[in-house]
């Protein structure tokens, strides 16, 4: 999300209610937009077609289907996300902006080299058919690299390029898949992926268009010297331990049932844990207004007087602000994600009415909403980390709140039904409380370790 506080901050000097508006809209759309819109577009295309066009067996495996898609592409682009992000912001810092765009290729090639190989390799044990294999494996590497470039452009702050675009290629996909025939579950998944490489060429070519360059490709972001692989492992290891959960649930025989070939799914657990994380949006709309325009910009006068030798007291000034700004952050998001959590457990049980679904799910619901805003937290502390160079410390919580998932949720699923979903928010409620006593530790020692342990 770098960089999105320069927009943000240039909307709300205009200071009107409609100004307000915006800001906390764009900054809803651009941390929720692009999972949100998938999620919206595959619902839509499920709630249209069932029992009117395409038979119900059919709807369900592509989408059980996608959603293996959009795991597998996340968490093995999630290895080059923060990682590519960071080396881009050192280039731009050293004013070698001619190299950017290589190195964007460079993993762009890098990435499609290990997701095809990866999707090669699991379409040697799925025995489908062979044109569906090969949609498959083209979607995991047309997806994996659309990560990549969001994640680019949104550090190159074109954020409305970026939701225009997946607007624009979802609705296509929509009315694709409703109103062209198509060849059954194949053609479904030609009409996903082609919408999907269409909105990532889309973004690629306003990359070239934005950025001059001189060679094509190159592979510096890799260098040992250069990279910090640190954060290459957290973004790894985030995406996995967001979908370990799902996993677990998925692959244990007595609350998951097989939907094609080694694609299985739970008939409990999901359509609760998918509901609820659409509650995140307004989480996340306080989450990038307050952290990337406050705080940001509190940190950035802190560390410039740093670099710049101002006096002492300037120094603990910025400091006191900049902690000051983080908790009042921290604070807002908890209250809005609080207030949401709040009604959304008031209304779960006519929402799910609404939809159609079985009030047996209302309990996972309500733990499932729990533990999502639990996870709204957890970003906005690991965003606060970042932004502390606390890479190391990051990376422990989120190995953390990785291998409490799995265990925990493991667990859950031996004790029985009424501990379903437990095992996801305790280990984000565990992984949160442990990340906010880190951080009053870090803040409290902030000035020692930036003056003293600078070459750590």
């Amino acid at each position: 999300m770098a960089g999105i506080g320069f927009e943000l901050r240039k909307i709300l000097k205009k200071n009107t209610l409609f100004s307000y508006l915006e800001a906390y809209g764009l900054a809803a759309v651009i941390g929720s937009g692009p999972w949100a819109l998938s999620i919206i577009a595959l619902l839509l295309i499920g709630i249209v077609s069932i029992g009117r066009i395409f038979p119900t067996d059919l709807i369900i495996q592509f989408l059980v289907m996608v959603t293996y898609l959009m795991a597998a592409s996340l968490i093995l682009s999630g290895f080059f996300q923060l990682m590519l992000t960071r080396f881009i912001s050192d280039l731009i810092f050293q004013q070698r902006a001619n190299d950017i765009v290589p190195n964007l290729v460079g993993c762009m090639l890098v990435m499609s080299s290990l997701t095809f190989t990866a999707g090669f390799g699991i379409s040697l044990i799925t025995e489908l058919e062979q044109s569906i294999e090969i949609t498959m494996i083209s979607g995991l590497v047309v997806l994996s690299n659309l990560w990549i470039i969001i994640v680019f452009l949104s550090g190159m702050k074109q954020y409305y390029k970026i939701i225009f675009t997946l607007a624009a290629g979802y609705t296509i996909m929509v009315g694709g898949s409703l109103l062209f025939p198509t060849n059954g579950l194949l053609g479904l998944l030609q009409i996903f992926v082609g919408s999907q490489a269409l909105i990532t060429f889309t973004l690629l070519i306003f990359v070239f268009r934005e950025f001059k360059f001189q060679r094509l490709v190159m592979f510096e972001f890799l260098d040992r010297k250069k990279a910090f692989y640190s954060l290459a492992f957290c973004g790894l290891f985030y995406n996995l331990g967001v979908w370990v959960d799902k996993f677990v649930f998925w692959f244990y025989p007595d609350v998951s049932f097989n939907v094609i070939s080694i694609f299985r799914a739970s008939y409990i657990y999901d359509l609760p844990i998918f509901i609820a994380y659409l509650a995140i949006i307004p989480g996340m709309a306080v989450f990038l207004l307050h952290m990337e325009t406050d705080f940001a910009e509190s940190n950035e006068k802190f560390y410039d007087a740093v670099r710049t030798g101002s006096s002492l007291d300037d120094i603990y000034l910025y400091k006191d602000k900049m902690v000051m700004d983080a908790r009042n952050s921290l604070y807002q998001i908890f209250k809005v994600q609080g207030i949401t959590l709040a009604l959304l457990l008031l209304w779960s049980e006519r929402i799910l009415q609404l939809l159609g679904i079985d009030l047996a799910y209302l309990h996972l619901l309500y733990v499932d909403l729990v533990g999502v805003s639990l996870q709204v937290l957890l970003m906005a502390l690991l965003n606060v980390l970042f932004y502390l160079d606390k890479r190391y410390i990051s990376l422990f919580l989120i190995t953390l709140m990785m291998a409490l998932n799995f265990g925990l949720s493991w667990l859950s699923v031996q004790l029985g039904p009424q501990f379903y979903g437990y095992g996801f928010a305790i280990a984000m409620l565990v992984s949160t409380l442990i990340g906010i006593a880190f951080l009053n530790r870090k803040f409290a020692r902030l000035e020692y370790e930036t003056f003293m342990l600078q070459r750590s």
